[in-house]
């Protein structure tokens, strides 16, 4: 073991309380550095600033620094076309701090988040997390670093694969491992304090902690709870207050001789190591030191309490599939299922929408999905309008429900607002890019509908994202989206088999034209044992299949389809309504055999076409 393993090793065991250093990007921004430039990259382009920042903070006092590499795995830096460099970064970026540190103080290797979602809730699965961890573990262990600092980690999951990567390749080295916390203490995920102390427990970290999200206030409280939950050596790192908006800028406001205080209190409360985080400069961690005094205390006795597995003790078994809904009962049953897509008017008004959707009812089609309305038109949103329709019609209702544009924690409160008003049928898509003109502008996605689907399983036996209990379990029934038609079909059924074991319950087809790519498709997919239903848009014109032949991706129009329309065109509007409705029922004689049921688009609101299509 190095000499300065040793001493951080030391530290760990003593007992006492020790100072961290506070934030680097606060003191670079100080030093002139814009918040557009790599910092991390400045431990090759300007190390001198990275040197001084670090030997502020040892002439202050901190005991241990961090390392310049909190944004630096491969998937930061490739933002800035600098991943192949993630080894180098890291191993330079541990040497200056080695140097700066002139032994006066340990070292730890800054590890970060990914910026990424990782399974269940993104595409990156736990394995290919490690693998990216481990480049940065590697680069900072050949530079030379005490141990590991891994921070600000708001997925458990995420941590976990960040600790087992440092363990792959440091072996024994000092690892300390801290989460942020909301003032409620919990994480974005709603994993709470103790259920994430229990776990980093059972990984064997060297010291658990909290770091960013609040300050020093809610931090202490935080501190209390952490130092309840287990016998390892606790850390806290607040931010110098919660940041206040001053023009365009964000100040933290939390001025050094309060965080000092705070410091004290902390340590107090148990905590063995203290410092800061955003907001944070050199002059907070003098104050820390100056107020905890020259002879360090050691903590106080705390009483220990068991913590209780809220992983288990939350979980329920899902209702049956039957017992979820009306839709549900007939899925599992083997009903063949018919249902209406419907599209909210503009407007807030809802009497167009409930006049379609009596008469759909009327006419015995037992559920009306609910499209989440085309971006750039103010239209009544998927959740809503099915809330309206289920209150005033009594008519069973499937809503579908987009990823685009919103967060994880925005849906997992619009999904569990749904479930309170009665809703028990979801659709999940991830959603088409918004467009501005004849480009894609873009459009926010947290996670996909894989990861949507694997939250609304998790909500289905009572869980939230992290883990928590939500009191009872929802009891939703999970639609998903599939394509036979897909360009890249091999990715399409991979991404289907993920869709399937995240927790689908049927899959809806994207309109089918081709019958016989169908049956084909439906063959390769059998081995999943989900329901298929088959979407079916029975075209209104002959402009209206060429669109959907030429413009609208994952839809194949075959020729003989554009043909029967352009010679229906050429007769008059009841030959046109009537070859329509012929080619849509025709694929559905031909796949009904293999399709639990179908979708009937209602494009333009077309509800006595939909109707056509169905009647025997």
């Amino acid at each position: 073991m190095s000499e300065g393993r040793s001493r951080l090793r030391e530290l760990v065991e003593d007992g006492g309380v020790h100072v961290l250093d506070g934030a680097m990007g606060t003191v670079l921004y100080q030093h002139g550095v814009f918040v557009n430039k790599c910092f991390d990259e400045l431990n090759l382009s300007n190390p001198e600033v990275v040197l001084s920042v670090h030997a502020e903070y040892v002439r202050a006092g901190a005991e241990l620094i961090e390392t310049n590499t909190f944004g630096a795995n491969p998937l930061k830096l490739s933002a800035f076309a600098l991943e192949d460099r993630t080894e180098e970064i890291n191993e330079v970026a541990a040497t200056l701090a080695i140097q700066s540190s002139r032994g006066r103080a340990s070292v730890l290797g800054a590890i970060g988040p990914l910026g990424i979602r990782i399974e269940p809730w993104g595409p990156t699965s736990v394995d290919e997390a490690t693998k990216i961890f481990e480049r940065q573990a590697i680069g900072l262990a050949e530079g030379g670093v005490d141990g590991f600092m891994l921070e600000t980690f708001a997925d458990l999951d995420e941590l976990l694969q960040a600790v087992r990567a440092v363990r792959n390749v440091a072996g024994s080295a000092p690892v300390f491992a801290q989460m942020s916390f909301g003032e409620e203490g919990a994480t974005a995920y709603g994993t709470t304090i103790e259920v994430a102390t229990q776990s980093l427990d059972q990984a064997g970290v060297d010291v658990i902690g909290l770091n960013c999200s609040v300050g020093p206030s809610a931090m202490l409280i935080g501190v209390e709870r952490m130092v309840a939950a287990t016998d390892q050596p606790v850390s806290a790192l607040p931010n110098a207050g919660v940041p206040r908006d001053v023009r365009d800028r964000k100040i933290y406001l939390a001025n050094p001789e309060y965080m000092g205080r705070y410091a004290r209190r902390m340590a107090e409360s148990g905590a063995r190591f203290v410092g800061g985080c955003c907001g944070t400069t050199p002059e907070h961690t003098r104050f820390m030191v100056d107020l905890l005094g020259k002879k360090r205390f050691r903590p106080v006795s705390v009483q220990r309490h068991v913590v209780h597995d809220v992983e288990h003790e939350s979980v329920a078994d899902p209702l049956p599939l039957a017992d979820r809904s009306g839709l549900g009962c007939r899925l599992a049953s083997g009903e063949f299922v018919r249902s209406v897509e419907l599209t909210p008017p503009s407007g807030w008004e809802p009497d167009s929408l409930l006049a379609s959707a009596r008469r759909l009812q009327d006419a015995g089609i037992e559920t009306v999905h609910i499209v989440d309305g085309p971006v750039h038109r103010s239209r009544i949103a998927s959740l809503p309008a099915a809330i309206v329709i289920e209150r005033e019609l009594g008519f069973e209702t499937v809503a579908h429900y987009s990823c685009r544009d919103r967060n994880m924690l925005g849906m997992v409160s619009d999904v569990l607002g749904a479930a309170a008003a009665g809703l028990r049928n979801l659709f999940l898509v991830t959603g088409d890019p918004p467009r501005g003109g004849p480009y894609d502008t873009g459009g926010i996605y947290d996670i996909d509908s894989i990861g949507l689907t694997n939250v609304v399983r998790q909500l289905n036996v009572g869980r939230d994202p992290g883990g928590g209990s939500i009191g009872a379990p929802t009891s939703f029934v999970v639609g998903v989206a599939v394509n036979p038609s897909a360009m890249d079909i091999e990715e399409e059924i991979r991404r289907f088999a993920w869709k399937v074991e995240a927790g689908a319950d049927y899959a809806v087809t994207q309109p089918i034209f081709n019958p016989v790519q169908f049956l084909k498709f439906a063959k390769l997919v059998e081995e999943f044992g989900i329901p298929l239903i088959a979407g079916l848009w029975p075209p209104t014109s002959l402009e209206n299949a060429e669109f959907l032949a030429n413009e609208v991706p994952g839809v194949e129009v075959p020729p003989s389809v554009l043909d029967r329309m352009r010679r229906a065109s050429e007769r008059d509007e009841t030959a046109v309504f009537e070859e329509g409705t012929s080619i849509a029922r025709e694929v559905l004689e031909e796949v009904r055999p293999v399709v639990a049921g179908v979708l009937i688009s209602a494009p333009g609101g077309d509800v006595e076409r939909a109707i056509a299509v169905l009647q025997e």
